[in-house]
């Protein structure tokens, strides 16, 4: 088994017994990275020659025992929405295109504590607008499984370049399913913990409320590892919740029996891909072999989470955005007088799904529109978290589709943003009612494309959700671990 088919918690392992060394294995990701990064486009900024002279240091620190936790010198990626001090942070923006954060966010100060390599900046949909990671600064990412296909979005970046061995696990950010949906369509696990529970300091923010970092990781093992070494208060974010410390990792030999798992009717429509029903379906009927208590259920006001969403979060990123006029920090343009300056910054520096949301959100926060559309919509998100509270009294978890399909291809969705809003329809309630939620690998479609397994559970419950995790994961063993493009058909 090389290097790269080693897990992330692997290689720590090797990395602190000395089998491998921290630069050894930064050299084979570098390796991989010249490999496949032409045609994939995960980063948007690497910095190999920082994480080479921080490698050094980190072997020193950890063969005098002071760095010993399992991400110990294994490599990371970032998503570039996160700060990183000294290592620009565009958000995949022209607007941001030359900016230097002077500090890190928390969660990537957190991740260095725990002695983890970062190796670069990953790409994404402009401030996180997007499901495909087309619309960005430094051009589409390319899914690792089918280079013509879309590595999804926004957190796709992040996603490919754990799928292609570019890294080793990587950070990403979810807002409406940014984690979620690209770990599916690339055949990862990826968390979306409960809202607060990591620092939302240093994340540039698109929608405050839902906005939430969390891992893109190969197994559900170093899922755990992350989430334990990233969570934490955080006094410099308002939002940032106190929690005793996470115990995950215990949690993965616990099983299922017992657990009882709803799934909602409503994920189940007619845009629902047959070979990702099927394959959740299975999924279904193995947790119940298992021990688990499994039955369908109706939960009611799903349908409306799209729009609600979308409503919301154009709402806070056009106030979150109106920042940017060129006069702090970022990109500036000259106009005739201030105004004007403001204008053509705007106008130059933010992409067109950028300017179509911030002119959705400033329409619906004006005087007459407040009541009919932005009030309506926080109305209708304290049903749908009404609906999740309810369902969380009869069900531990909640099990379902991650996307209504497998990967699109690249510029399938086309110039009809609605299209593209519908793709959303299985995770945003999740960041609508604040609650943790994973996806998980469980099987492939024709294409041998990777579809994706949701798991939610109730605020603050991510241990069932890594419960149940495991026990499927064990049933499923070896597909996360398949090397890229050896498969048998």
């Amino acid at each position: 088994m090389g290097i790269l088919d080693l897990t992330a918690v692997e290689l720590g392992e090797k990395i602190r017994i000395g089998e491998v060394g921290v630069e050894e294995a930064l050299e084979t990701v570098a390796e991989r990275i010249q490999e496949r990064e032409e045609k994939l486009r995960c980063y948007v900024t690497l910095d190999l020659e920082g994480a080479r002279a921080k490698a050094r240091l980190l072997q020193k620190r950890i063969q005098d025992g002071e760095a010993s936790g399992p991400l110990a010198g294994v490599p990371f990626a970032v998503k570039d929405n996160l700060c990183t001090k000294g290592v620009r942070t565009t958000c995949g923006s022209r607007i941001l295109e030359g900016f230097v954060p002077p500090y890190d966010a928390t969660v990537v100060h957190n991740l260095e504590k725990a002695g983890a390599l970062i190796l670069g900046k990953t790409n994404l949909d402009e401030f996180g607008m997007g499901n495909t990671t087309e619309r960005s600064l430094a051009g589409a990412t390319h899914n690792p499984w089918d280079e013509e296909r879309s590595a999804g979005g926004s957190s796709g970046g992040s996603a490919a370049a754990v799928a292609s061995g570019e890294c080793f696990a990587a950070l990403g950010t979810d807002t409406g399913g940014s984690i979620r949906q690209p770990a599916s369509h690339c055949g990862l696990v990826g968390l979306k913990p409960t809202y607060g529970t990591v620092s939302r300091y240093g994340l540039i923010a698109y929608c405050s409320s839902m906005d939430q970092a969390g891992s893109i990781t190969k197994d559900v093992k170093d899922c755990a590892a992350v989430m334990e070494a990233i969570a934490s208060y955080d006094e410099k974010d308002a939002t940032s919740i106190k929690r005793d410390a996470l115990d995950l990792q215990s949690a993965l030999t616990e099983g299922v029996r017992g657990l009882r798992i709803g799934i909602p009717k409503d994920y189940f429509g007619r845009e629902l891909q047959p070979e990702v029903e099927h394959a959740i379906r299975a999924a279904a009927e193995e947790l119940k072999a298992q021990g688990a208590i499994v039955e369908e259920f109706e939960l009611g006001f799903v349908r409306y989470a799209v729009p609600t969403y979308y409503t919301i979060a154009c709402a806070e990123a056009s106030s979150n955005l109106e920042r940017y006029d060129g006069m702090k920090y970022g990109l500036r343009e000259a106009g005739k007088d201030l105004h004007d300056t403001y204008r053509q910054t705007r106008a130059k520096g933010f992409g067109e799904e950028v300017k179509r949301r911030i002119m959705l959100g400033t329409f619906s926060l004006s005087e007459g529109y407040y009541e009919q559309y932005y009030l309506k919509a926080m109305k209708a998100r304290r049903l749908i978290k009404n609906s999740f509270d309810e369902a969380f009294q009869s069900y531990d978890l909640l099990l379902g589709p991650v996307a209504p399909t497998t990967a699109p291809h690249l510029g399938a969705m086309g110039e009809d943003p609605i299209q593209a809003y519908l793709a959303d329809i299985y995770t945003v309630p999740a960041n609508l009612a604040g609650i943790p939620a994973m996806s998980l690998p469980c099987g492939r479609d024709r294409q041998w494309l990777p579809i994706g397994l949701q798991l939610m559970a109730n605020r603050f419950q991510e241990r069932t959700i890594f419960r149940a995790a495991a026990a499927w994961e064990k049933a499923f063993y070896g597909f996360q671990r398949a090397k890229l493009g050896q498969h048998d058909k």
